[in-house]
């Protein structure tokens, strides 16, 4: 007969596993801060075992164009946890952005970044100023799909799915009700980009409304920026796109004192990264000078995601107490508050021995809840398809490189072809209506876009459009080629039910 275990034996066994997380020590000042972060969880009873992985400068510069090597990725796959230090992208060469890399394979869609202000320990323009940054953080311009069409005109597409924006918007509702936060603001510049910024707002209302309980705003995402830098207080949680939200999350953490003390997280389904918000700083790696902070607050937040809660607190609350102790680093030290100027190890050895402790003067932290709330990815890949509707064929605009800067030639002589099925009904130069009846003052490229559509449309009825063929558009533009236009790109016009999936020009 088998002996029976106790269920607090049980309990207690299972509480005793570490947590293995993959630890890259990074470039720069990465390992000198990375070694004073994981002596103070050691120090504070982490409960978390580190496995090392090297990425980043000496792995691209070794002739890994990504960055990081099969094994790195075979610990970060086993563990699912990850703490980084700052890395180095060399210069040119067309390296792309480890950090892009690691969030988009690891669909790691949220990026966390809370700033709070630590008046009057840490210079600040606004002593109470508590607010939380929820970016996007795989979609928008970073999607880094670019190209030169033309001598004079590169592009940047700027990808904004539903899925995506779906996620994020609840993903900062979620950490507001978990977080007992009391208003969320949805930052877009859609009064420019109507589709693209205009669904992220349309779906922010739609998942408001599921949270009446949490006081809402949309605003315009450069006033809302001004509004952060001057009246902070005002906010709460900001959610935001992609390139917003990395913009705002750096002016909101130097606004709190420094961005060298933020930390983010980085949440997807099944993976999660955290990392200091400052870069790798060469200038003073080596010289043990570096401060540790915002590395220590990542790392705070992750022992917040894997349920690490006391060790959490315990160490939040005597870096708090160092801080409020005028126990600083170079970058934060003021004569008037600070009453030691330590290196980074020394700054380490202070926090562990204040742990235990609470500060005075500063709120102590009390975390409610876990960093990663109960929220589950919203959009599965691997599902039933969804069933949408009718998607209706009604148009196309052509680029064309073409170097004669006249719009009237080229509109003319474009106008001039007939029976493909297809009419051209304007020209754009950057955006700006320049054919039929444009300004002759416009500033041209080397770059048209040529919209086209149904040949039978009456071009002086306004807004009119109907459906066409592909064929079509493919018999256009084997006639635009057999005449000797060079076309670079195109893009087709749809309706989505009555929804119109395209910018208007101007006069349309």
């Amino acid at each position: 007969m088998s002996e029976q275990l106790n269920p607090e034996v049980i309990m207690e066994t299972f509480s005793a596993q570490k947590v293995k997380i993959a630890v890259a020590d990074g470039d720069g000042i990465g390992p000198e801060i990375m070694d004073a972060t994981l002596r103070i969880l050691e120090a504070a009873g982490a409960n978390i075992e580190a496995e090392h992985i090297q990425i980043g400068e000496k792995v691209y510069l070794s002739g890994n164009s990504s960055g990081i090597p099969t094994e790195a990725w075979e610990v970060i796959n086993r563990n699912k946890i990850m703490l980084k230090a700052p890395i180095t992208t060399p210069q040119g060469k067309g390296y792309k952005s480890l950090n892009v890399t690691l969030r988009k394979s690891l669909n790691l869609y949220a990026n966390i970044r809370p700033c709070r202000s630590l008046h009057p320990f840490v210079q600040t323009m606004h002593p109470d100023m508590d607010v939380v940054i929820v970016r996007e953080n795989e979609e928008d311009l970073y999607a880094g799909i670019e190209h030169q069409q033309t001598h004079e005109v590169v592009q940047c597409l700027k990808l904004i799915s539903i899925p995506g924006s779906e996620r994020i918007i609840r993903e900062a509702f979620e950490y507001a009700v978990a977080n007992d936060r009391q208003k969320v603001t949805c930052m877009v510049k859609d009064n420019i980009m109507k589709l693209t910024d205009g669904v992220f707002h349309e779906i922010f209302n739609r998942i408001g409304a599921e949270y009446p309980q949490i006081e809402q705003e949309v605003q315009i995402i450069d006033i809302g920026a001004a509004r952060l830098a001057t009246r902070p207080d005002r906010y709460d949680v900001v959610v935001t796109l992609n390139l917003y939200g990395d913009i705002i999350s750096d002016i909101t953490a130097e606004l709190t004192g420094s961005v060298g003390m933020a930390g983010s997280s980085n949440i997807g389904k099944n993976y999660a990264m955290f990392e200091a918000i400052h870069g790798s700083a060469p200038d003073i790696a080596g010289k043990g000078i570096a401060n540790p902070s915002g590395l220590l607050n990542a790392a705070v937040m992750m022992l917040q995601h894997i349920g690490d809660i006391e060790v959490a607190q315990k160490i939040s609350n005597a870096w708090l107490c160092t801080l409020e102790d005028g126990v600083h680093t170079g970058d934060i030290f003021n004569p008037e508050f600070s009453t030691k100027r330590v290196n980074t190890a020394e700054f380490a050895d202070a926090v562990i021995e204040r742990l235990g402790k609470l500060p005075q003067k500063l709120k102590p932290v009390h975390f409610v809840a876990a960093e990663r709330h109960a929220f589950s990815d919203l959009f599965d890949p691997l599902a039933a398809p969804v069933e949408y509707g009718d998607k209706e064929l009604v148009g196309v605009d052509i680029f064309l490189d073409r170097n004669n800067r006249d719009p009237k030639s080229l509109g003319d002589a474009l106008r001039n072809i007939k029976g493909t099925g297809l009419q051209l009904k304007m020209i754009t130069n950057r955006g700006v209506k320049v054919y039929p009846d444009g300004n002759p003052e416009t500033f041209c490229t080397d770059h048209w876009r040529c919209r086209y559509i149904a040949e039978d449309i009456d071009l002086s009825a306004g807004v009119i459009y109907k459906e066409v063929a592909k064929e079509t558009i493919i018999r256009q533009l084997s006639v635009l080629l057999e005449q000797g236009f060079d076309v670079v790109k195109t893009e087709n016009l749809y309706h989505f039910g009555d929804k119109r999936g395209f910018s208007l020009g101007q006069g349309e």
